[in-house]
């Protein structure tokens, strides 16, 4: 055995994931990010809070005011709706770094100042970013394609300027897999809400913050399978 080229290995190994946790401390954390901010806040309105930590000089005031508003409004509407249990405080980051649209880890949302440039009214980026928080699903809770189902049924169900973005759910095409995810299956979900079952959607995402979903759930709550509602569906779309 080459011991000299196991311990480099196991030395690459070991500082491979010390950046992996690294990564994911900042990601979770946001000491780092204060230290570079060019704006903190931190606001309480009826027991839920919102730091707000900005690291964007350009960053519009006024679309700031609509985020947080944003906040206010719909994460407190759907802590009651769908988790009462949910965290009171969250964290928004404004991050030059962070290159997507807006992606959330534990009560910390980041979003990309580059998007709302070119997107000003997206403000319903909240609405599915506060959602995930509610969720809280659990690891293994189950596929995410309906963790992310769930949050664009909210954004389009809950959603407070979704017009204002040009954003709506897709009209049902025969390529279209349930698995899609996003808005392919919020379309989905909604149907099944409004046609088949009520509160539907509110039993899913209990089942998977219970960690208590299963493929039968479909059938033990509609009388049908999955397969069976997606075959349903095709055949008569409208929501």
């Amino acid at each position: 055995m080459n011991f000299n080229y196991l311990k480099k290995t196991l030395a690459v190994v070991g500082l491979l994931y010390s950046c992996s946790v690294l990564a994911q401390d900042n990601w979770q954390h946001t000491e780092n990010d204060r230290k570079v901010a060019v704006d903190v806040d931190s606001i309480s309105k009826k027991g839920y809070t919102l730091i707000w930590i900005n690291k964007d000089k350009n960053f519009s005031p006024a679309l700031k005011d609509r985020l947080i508003a944003a906040y206010f409004t719909n994460y407190p509407k759907l802590a009651k709706k769908y988790n009462t249990k949910t965290i009171k405080k969250v964290s928004f980051v404004i991050d030059p770094d962070y290159k997507g649209v807006a992606a959330t880890a534990g009560g910390i949302v980041r979003y990309s100042p580059e998007w709302f440039a070119k997107n000003p009214g997206d403000i319903d980026v909240v609405t599915h970013e506060v959602m995930h928080i509610v969720q809280a699903y659990p690891d293994g809770a189950g596929p995410w394609w309906i963790t992310e189902g769930i949050a664009d049924f909210v954004r389009f169900d809950d959603g407070l300027d979704n017009a204002g973005a040009n954003w709506k759910l897709p009209e049902y095409t025969e390529k279209q897999k349930y698995t899609d995810s996003y808005r392919t299956t919020a379309r989905f979900l909604y149907w099944i809400n409004k046609n088949v079952k009520k509160d539907f959607v509110k039993k899913l995402d209990a089942a998977m913050r219970n960690k208590t979903y299963t493929d039968d759930f479909w059938k033990a709550q509609t009388g049908k399978t999955i397969d069976e509602l997606w075959s349903a569906y095709s055949q008569n779309p409208k929501i």
